[in-house]
């Protein structure tokens, strides 16, 4: 039988005091924020000396740390993928059983380590140099081993931990990161990378689909757009808005230029006001310069078009003026643009 003094005694869970909780959550976030600040104090040429080794690479950024250098260090290769800088994670540990293989002279390590004195990480300093690959230690540790074998070292020293018991890395994981978000943004800037560049690395995302999608890969084309021309009458018109059911049709004169739009919105008002459907004509009832839009532009600007004049679709026009397509909101909202 298990003596009583044998059993490990269990704690009750505390509840929070609001006040003290609060307290010591703004602790927290100002001595991160003031770590940061003091980081950017300190920067110098060395980090002008990485970006630019960084934006000379030839081949690829490979980021490495163990633990959780580990974690910062797979966000900052996250980072500098989706912003135009091939890169990706190595673990170091995994690095000495074989995947040091994937490095090439042509690369750029970048190796994390707050005491720069992590073992896994300095075993595979001397295989990287043999190689030829360019290094660039971060290290709360200027001495360190790790600093003083980089070919560029970049300090994240802190001077405390935000953890109440000075144990957990908090303040310098936080500096690590931010020091990572500020190479991979300032290769971005000299790259010349746009939001279009960035949205080719998110195609799956509501971000790709406003930053890439077009008006011509949604709008209604050919036989499928609806138009009557200017001598129609308001039944022809009705006829070829129940045809095409897109809720509209574009009125158009003799070069095929829209000159006028009639909506199912129209159609309500025409019979409020008592009109004779099948003697009146198209003229008559129209909305004349109607709104339109390029069909090279992106789709999220005809969602804001229509936002903007409170409509529900819009005709779609080439460099010219010619009518080349028709849209609606439902259209856009199937390729969930909206």
């Amino acid at each position: 039988m298990v003596q009583s003094s044998q059993v490990k005694a269990t704690r009750e869970p505390q509840l929070a005091d609001q006040t003290q909780t609060l307290a010591l959550a703004k602790e927290i976030l100002q001595l991160e924020s003031s770590e940061i600040d003091a980081l950017a104090q300190r920067l110098d040429h060395r980090f002008s000396e990485a970006v630019s080794l960084i934006l000379q690479c030839k081949g690829r950024v490979v980021v490495s740390g163990m633990g959780k250098s580990g974690h910062i260090g797979g966000k900052i290769a996250s980072t500098l993928a989706s912003t135009g800088t091939p890169a990706f994670f190595m673990h170091p540990a995994e690095a000495s059983h074989g995947d040091l293989g994937m490095i090439t002279a042509e690369d750029v390590v970048i190796a994390l380590s707050n005491s720069g004195e992590s073992d896994e990480i300095l075993a595979i300093i001397p295989p990287l140099k043999r190689l030829g690959a360019s290094i660039i230690g971060i290290t709360g540790n200027d001495a360190s081993s790790l600093a003083k074998a980089a070919d560029i070292h970049l300090s994240a020293h802190v001077s405390k931990e935000a953890c109440p018991l000075g144990l957990a890395p908090t303040s310098s994981t936080t500096v690590a990161l931010a020091l990572g978000d500020a190479l991979a943004l300032c290769v971005l800037d000299l790259r010349d990378f746009t939001a279009e560049d960035f949205a080719r690395s998110h195609p799956g995302g509501s971000l790709g689909r406003r930053l890439l999608v077009r008006v011509s890969d949604l709008m209604r084309t050919g036989d499928d757009v609806p138009h009557v021309p200017e001598q129609a009458s308001l039944a022809e018109a009705l006829l070829e808005m129940s045809r095409k059911g897109l809720g509209l049709t574009a009125v158009i004169d003799a070069d095929k230029k829209p000159i006028g739009i009639f909506t199912d919105g129209d159609l309500r008002r025409a019979f409020a006001q008592n009109l004779n459907v099948m003697t009146a004509k198209i003229l008559d009832v129209m909305h004349s310069n109607p709104s339109t839009i390029h069909q090279d532009q992106l789709a999220i600007a005809a969602v804001e078009v229509m936002e903007q004049r409170k409509i529900n679709g819009l005709l779609v026009v080439d460099g010219d003026g010619y009518l080349v397509g028709a849209l609606n909101m439902h259209d856009l909202l199937l390729a969930k643009v909206v």
